[in-house]
């Protein structure tokens, strides 16, 4: 599964490890996490983000 960065903070999304303190179970691919989920870090939205290789 693909890693997603923030723009704006540099925060890592990593499907594997997921955002639970956001509720986004471990294993939710980056496609899957709600449209209203905010970056941990900073507060910005998923547009903010983008594929780290």
């Amino acid at each position: 599964m693909k890693k997603y960065q923030c723009l704006v903070c540099g925060y890592v999304y990593d499907p594997v490890e997921g955002d639970p303190d956001g509720g986004v179970s471990p294993g939710t691919p980056f496609e899957d996490i709600p449209e209203d989920w905010l970056c941990p870090v900073c507060g910005v939205t998923k547009k903010d983000f983008e594929v780290v290789d």
